[in-house]
């Protein structure tokens, strides 16, 4: 497995060598710069172009929101992967639309911290269970004019009737926040194989990311 390339930007000094330290195993990745703030971000990430840019959300200066937008709009192939320590940070749903691939909590696990960037640098998108429960949330409270639940519902269950049994059980275990290693152990599986079944899901559900098949579901399934 290759490693990525990542630039790790956090205001305080303890927290950034604690993910160091994290992220750094055997089957980890590869930390190629440190920043204090979001200016340092977009500055090392025009200097080492890494394949994923690991930031806090809330930091002086340029706070994250603000470098994501900047990182994003001069290097569009960077993966914004955001930091938070709250799960019900009010920039997870701004981040999000302007570009960033996921968030993930300060107190995630070393090994599901590291699952995450490889999935982001990977192309995939990556949330911690507890803020794809509270994007999902957020999303369907903003969905709300725009037509009934049980109208919502219904097209949700006909669009997932496309999907095999094993599709739909991804499917579902996508919407509980699991990513691909997780879903691999939960259904048995190997990595390749649920990897597989994603592209099919989101073929058949003509989607572009994990967010929305876990939205689908949840519609269908509340």
């Amino acid at each position: 497995m290759s490693r990525p390339q990542v630039v790790l930007v956090d205001d305080d000094p303890l927290v950034r060598a604690g993910l160091r330290m994290m992220l750094g195993g055997r089957d980890g990745v590869d930390v190629v710069a440190e920043g204090q703030d979001g200016d340092e971000a977009v500055a090392l990430v025009g200097k080492y172009r890494p394949d994923v840019l690991l930031m806090d959300i809330r930091m002086a200066r340029m706070d994250g929101l603000t470098a994501t937008r900047e990182v994003l709009a001069r290097y569009p192939e960077t993966k914004v992967l955001v930091l938070t320590t709250f799960d019900a940070d009010e920039f997870v749903m701004e981040a999000l639309r302007v570009g960033a691939r996921g968030f993930v909590l300060k107190d995630t696990p070393p090994d599901r911290l590291v699952a995450a960037v490889h999935e982001v640098a990977a192309g995939d998108h990556a949330l911690s269970p507890s803020v794809a429960a509270l994007l999902v949330s957020q999303v369907r409270e903003g969905a709300e004019g725009g037509g009934r639940a049980e109208d919502r519902a219904g097209r949700a269950r006909r669009q997932l009737e496309v999907l095999t049994e094993r599709e739909l059980e991804v499917a579902r275990a996508v919407a509980r926040g699991g990513a691909n290693a997780d879903i691999a152990r939960e259904l048995y599986l190997g990595v390749p194989t649920v990897k597989a079944h994603m592209s099919s899901i989101m073929a058949k559900l003509g989607v572009t990311n994990r967010v929305q098949v876990a939205l689908l579901v949840h519609d269908a399934e509340g």
